[in-house]
């Protein structure tokens, strides 16, 4: 007997319904041939069958020693994992008429098998459920674990299920299930700034926040320079907290990253603050940018619509700092293999930290430093200069003085009112670029826009023009500034560039200047 579940396969960030077809039919000599699957299934899916036939023993169902053929469709695409356990041990239970197949086809099912016929959690819960509300499927069959995940999608009726037993008492009419409900908008809205740091936790350091504030605001890269202890990863660490809030739109392509790379908590239905990702050193290209046999999201695209944090720049390999450069103009990753290319989402705020010398004391103002002659420019070499020319502030992080740190007086100038002033800077950009939809920040702009506009006056260009020979800054410096002056301008709300804010930016391009490390 035939009879045909529908499972679904994750490719990138996307699912794919998969048609489970199985058949039942002629006894199996001496044991041989007892079970075929195809449909290019990896080892993980072919060894599901023994833990599919210990599951139905085990919740007291039969296991008939019938042919038993089980095609995988489409099947030219390959089929990995392990959640095609609950398909396969429905379909198998179906066409042996243990149990009522007549509304199979409304369902999708997904899940892996324990061997007493329980289930356990598996990645890609959320866009599975995209998948079928969108193919028209009245309901998903999933975990438990997964429920609340692919219930954040509406129009379609998610069962979260313990064990095997549940779903087949449930199509034998012996039992009723709950769809699991979730209000997403109250979840969103309950938890979209629930972060445990703050900016009032920061002693000093204003000229730091000031230029995070516009980093927030422009969607700027970020590079923090400076001595061991000055606060560099803990003004790095309370940046999402003074990001625009995510959207409701931005929550779940957030979540479906975190969904397909299995990093999704438990129980959770969404991610709804902007995420935080800060992977060490020692990160091999391929976990930053994504990739493997079995292509998986990096670092990168799991830090999609939050920052990126690269503490200790230069102690980056090279071949790893120098795969993030498309990803950071493209604002997404594209993986191709040999029979597969998928593309994951990737737009990022870069921030990234460094001590100015290997000895971490180079411009201290108190503290000497013992490096030899050309050690600091070796040091800095270490970062490439297209790398370099992605970043649009450098900003110069100095010590904190024992009375500021001594002062216990709460800071006014809390991640609260910080992010308002951000907000409304970026309703300005939103305005600005409503006719490119591929454009949202002024950090995103081209070089042709940037001439558009970022018009100076008469007084801003020659101060521009000066700055740019007295301290002789590079050619690449010279869009990021006018993109930073007019961050500045949207933060100030004026219309135009002024001076003050041409002359603010210009300060933010420290390592651009010649002579700066000797």
């Amino acid at each position: 007997m035939l009879v045909k579940t529908y499972a679904s396969a994750v490719q990138g960030v996307e699912a794919q319904t998969i048609t489970v077809e199985v058949n039942t039919g002629g006894e199996a000599r001496d044991g041989k041939d007892f079970f075929n699957l195809v449909g290019l299934p990896d080892s993980a899916v072919r060894e599901g069958f023994a833990r599919i036939e210990a599951a139905i023993k085990n919740i007291g169902m039969r296991m008939l020693r019938l042919k038993l053929v089980v095609n995988l469709a489409p099947a030219d695409l390959r089929k990995e994992g392990s959640s095609y356990d609950l398909p396969i041990a429905i379909g198998l239970l179906a066409s042996t008429g243990q149990m009522e197949f007549e509304d199979l086809d409304k369902y999708v099912f997904m899940g892996e098998l324990s061997l007493d016929g329980g289930l356990r959690p598996i990645k890609g819960a959320l866009p599975i459920a995209i998948q079928a509300r969108k193919e028209g499927y009245k309901g998903l069959f999933l975990p438990k674990e997964n429920a609340r995940e692919a219930a954040i999608v509406n129009n379609l009726d998610v069962y979260g299920i313990e064990n095997l037993k549940e779903a087949v008492d449930f199509f034998n009419k012996k039992n009723e299930l709950e769809p699991v409900v979730v209000d997403t908008r109250a979840i969103f809205q309950d938890t979209q700034d629930i972060y445990s740091v703050d900016f009032s936790d920061v002693k000093g350091q204003e000229n730091i926040k000031r230029a995070l504030e516009i980093a927030a605001a422009g969607g700027h890269n970020v590079i923090l320079i400076g001595p061991p202890g000055a606060g560099k990863t803990m003004l790095a660490r309370r940046l999402p907290t003074i990001l625009p809030p995510l959207s409701l739109h931005e929550a779940l392509e957030t979540t479906k990253i975190h969904s397909v790379s299995g990093m999704l908590p438990a129980n959770s239905a969404l991610i709804s603050t902007r995420p935080f990702r800060a992977p060490h050193h020692t990160i091999s290209d391929v976990a930053l940018v994504g990739g493997g046999s079995n292509p998986m999201p990096g670092e990168i695209s799991l830090s999609h619509n939050g920052v990126l944090f690269l503490d200790e720049l230069p102690e980056f390999k090279r071949t790893v700092l120098e795969v993030m450069r498309q990803p950071m103009e493209e604002r997404r990753v594209t993986i191709s293999r040999a029979k597969i290319t998928v593309d994951y989402p990737a737009s990022f705020m870069l921030v990234a930290s460094m001590n100015p010398c290997p000895c971490g004391f180079y411009n201290h103002p108190d503290k000497e430093c013992v490096c030899s002659p050309g050690v600091v420019k070796r040091y800095l070499n270490k970062i490439s200069g297209p790398l370099l020319d992605r970043i649009d502030l450098h900003v110069e992080v100095t010590p904190v003085s024992y009375d500021e740190l001594a002062d216990y007086t709460p800071s006014k100038e809390t991640s609260g009112k910080i992010v308002e002033r951000v907000i409304k800077a970026r309703g300005i950009q939103i305005e600005r670029f409503k006719d490119y939809p591929t454009i949202h920040s002024n950090a995103q702009m081209p070089s042709r826009m940037v001439r558009e506009v970022c018009q100076l006056n008469k007084a801003g260009i020659t101060l521009l023009k000066t700055a740019m020979e007295k301290l002789q800054l590079s050619a690449r410096a010279y869009d990021r500034i006018l993109k930073v002056a007019r961050t500045g301008a949207d933060l100030a709300g004026s219309e135009n560039i002024k001076i003050e804010h041409l002359a603010e930016a210009i300060q933010y391009r420290s390592l651009d200047r010649e002579g700066w490390a000797g």
